[in-house]
C-alpha cells in the first residue's frame, strides 16, 4: 500500500477516536450522560428536539466521511467507497427514525433496545462490517 493510502487510514481511523473524544464538546447530546449512568431509572433528560436532530446528522456525516477514507485508503476503489458510505447511510435511514421513536416513547420501547439502537446512531459500526466484506471481496477478485 502506498504512503497516502496509509496516511488515509490513518487519518479516518485518527478523525473516529477524535470524534469519540470530543462528542461532549462537538455535539448536543443530552443522553450522552443518561447513558453513561447505566441506569435506567435515571431521570429522562429535557432536550430540544431540532438540536437534538442536527447533532445527530452532523455526528453521521462526520463518522461517514472519516469511514470512507479508511474505505478508500485500504481498498483504492471509489466505487467501493461509494458502495460503503451507501450501505452505511442505509443503515443510519433504518436506525435513526427508530432511535427517534424510542426518544419519543421515553426509552419506554426497552432501555437496551434503544442503547443499541443509540450506538448504530452515533457509532460507525458498519465499518467493521464494511471493510472485512471488501478484504473478502478484493481476494475473491484476486482468485477470477
Amino acid at each position: 500500500m502506498k504512503i497516502l493510502n496509509w496516511l488515509l487510514v490513518v487519518l479516518g481511523i485518527c478523525g473516529l477516536i477524535g470524534i469519540r473524544v470530543l462528542e461532549d464538546s462537538l455535539f448536543y447530546d443530552p443522553f450522552l450522560a443518561y447513558f453513561h449512568e447505566a441506569n435506567k431509572n435515571i431521570e429522562f433528560p429535557e432536550f430540544e428536539w431540532g438540536e437534538l436532530i442536527v447533532g445527530y446528522l452532523f455526528r453521521f456525516i462526520l463518522n461517514l466521511l472519516f469511514s470512507c477514507l479508511i474505505v478508500q485508503g485500504l481498498f483504492e476503489n471509489r466505487q467501493w467507497t461509494l458502495q460503503g458510505a451507501v450501505l452505511m447511510s442505509i443503515v443510519f435511514i433504518i436506525t435513526f427514525p427508530v432511535y427517534l421513536y424510542c426518544i419519543h416513547n421515553k426509552f419506554e420501547i426497552g432501555y437496551l433496545f434503544s442503547f443499541y439502537m443509540r450506538r448504530f446512531v452515533i457509532q460507525p459500526l458498519i465499518i467493521l462490517l464494511v471493510v472485512p466484506i471488501f478484504y473478502y471481496r478484493k481476494q475473491m477478485n484476486k482468485v477470477d
